[in-house]
């Protein structure tokens, strides 16, 4: 996304919204176990400063699940969307769901990571990078 552009986004009910101000990364694809329970499937995310996210949860609806000693992830206990995955290290880093975001984003889709533990019922071949582990050496605006 461009330096002045911000998003918009919100679970599958309309229940959370959110707003983001600033520069996104371009979308990571991500394929440890851990997404692929939450999500179903690969997680498809953006990312940025949580101090960029403004969250729209009137009706307290906005759920936490500490999915490992680094990470917890955010969900809308009404409809079950996946939609953050923060780390706790207290570095501000939040992941945002890119299919919970309205279009058009102007993101990108730039790499897959932990391919090694990608599911056995697909495959890679779109052409982008595939990283065995997490280290996709994009950089997160606001970082």
């Amino acid at each position: 996304m461009d330096e002045g552009l911000s998003g918009q986004g919100r679970c599958m009910c309309g229940a959370i919204s959110f707003e983001l101000s600033g520069p996104l990364r371009d979308v990571v694809f991500c394929h440890c176990d851990e997404c692929r329970r939450g999500a179903g499937g690969f997680w498809s995310a953006t990312a940025t400063h949580v101090d960029r996210l403004n969250v729209k949860d009137p009706n307290d609806l906005l759920s936490w699940y500490q999915s490992s000693d680094q990470a917890r992830r955010g969900f809308c206990s009404r409809c079950g969307s996946s939609l953050f995955f923060e780390r706790t290290d207290g570095s501000g880093f939040i992941g945002v769901a890119a299919g919970a975001l309205e279009k058009p984003t102007g993101l990108m889709a730039s790499v897959h990571i932990f391919a090694s533990e990608q599911g056995d019922y697909y495959q890679l071949d779109d052409g982008l990078r595939v990283i065995q582990d997490g280290s996709h050496g994009l950089r997160t605006p606001g970082f």
